[in-house]
């Protein structure tokens, strides 16, 4: 059964509106699917994604700074094209892909996500991208392969961020294969239906909406398919604060903040936070995935 959006632009904030950083964001929108994603989203409260200066504005991207407005800075200095990911490991047809040869055998459609970051803040965003599946799909994954590694480009010339050993580069993350061919896992390449920005992740990036935010890796170089669990950035850094999984779950705390709640971005001074929703409100569609896990030692 397939996974198509029934939100429409008509649920999108309008351009104009979203180049407005007073526009008043929605955290309860996620995306809404057909079938039991559909149903799901429905219910949640009916509110506006994320306006794009918001989006483009705020956000983590270390390579650029450590700073939410470092990425909107400094981001300008990457080269995005030409763009090809290198494909390996235990795949059918490994090999140097350029983005527009990935781009022709896939279909792009809008997506509209709600992002949770591991700070406690959310938006939601409306992503232009293809399913993982599509492509691991035509690379031809081997039985032998359990899980996804990622790689972010890594250009000291053009990253001023990677000149500071903040955490080891280039910056890697790694999904179990069943979690990576979920079709709400997706490969962004564009916001509001255009061309993403560089600091969200130019010219593409992974997303994976029921996970805090540093797993959906930006600005992708390399994928391979592994049957050992990939090492990630977060998790080599400090891994009694990162897990490999980081499935977002209000129960489970940072060991420095509570996660049971978060704040939502462009809500207002005086907005109050909002209740995190378990798996970042699409337990419905996730938590199969994860049957007769401890979330509490796999977090």
């Amino acid at each position: 059964m397939g996974f198509k959006p029934d939100l429409t632009r008509r649920d999108v904030t309008p351009k104009a509106m979203f180049l407005n950083r007073r526009q008043i964001m929605a955290g309860a929108a996620g995306l809404s699917l057909t079938g039991l994603i559909g149903r799901q989203a429905r219910a949640q409260d009916a509110l506006e994604p994320n306006s794009m200066e918001e989006i483009a504005g705020y956000n983590n991207f270390y390579e650029f700074g450590t700073g939410k407005e470092d990425p909107a800075k400094y981001a300008h200095m990457l080269t995005t094209s030409p763009w090809s990911i290198e494909v390996g490991g235990m795949v059918d047809k490994p090999g140097n892909y350029s983005l527009d040869d990935i781009l022709s055998g896939v279909d792009i459609e809008e997506r509209i996500y709600r992002f949770r970051c591991v700070e406690a803040w959310s938006m939601v965003i409306p992503w232009n991208g293809f399913e993982l599946n599509q492509l691991l799909d035509q690379v031809g994954v081997q039985s032998r392969a359990k899980y996804v590694a990622f790689e972010t480009a890594y250009r000291p010339d053009e990253m001023p961020g990677v000149r500071f050993p903040v955490v080891e580069w280039p910056y890697v993350e790694g999904l179990r294969l069943d979690e990576a061919m979920h079709p709400l896992t997706i490969m962004a390449t564009g916001i509001y239906g255009e061309t993403i920005p560089n600091q969200n992740g130019a010219p593409i990036r992974l997303v994976v909406p029921w996970k805090y935010g540093f797993k959906s890796i930006k600005s992708i170089v390399k994928i391979t398919l592994t049957d050992q669990e990939p090492p990630t950035t977060w998790n080599k850094a400090n891994p009694r604060e990162y897990g490999f999984y980081s499935n977002v779950n209000p129960n489970v705390d940072h060991p420095r903040w509570s996660q049971a709640t978060e704040r939502v971005i462009g809500g207002g001074i005086f907005a109050a936070r909002k209740e995190t929703q378990m798996f970042n409100g699409y337990e419905e569609q996730v938590a199969s995935l994860y049957d007769g896990m401890d979330l509490s030692e796999n977090f």
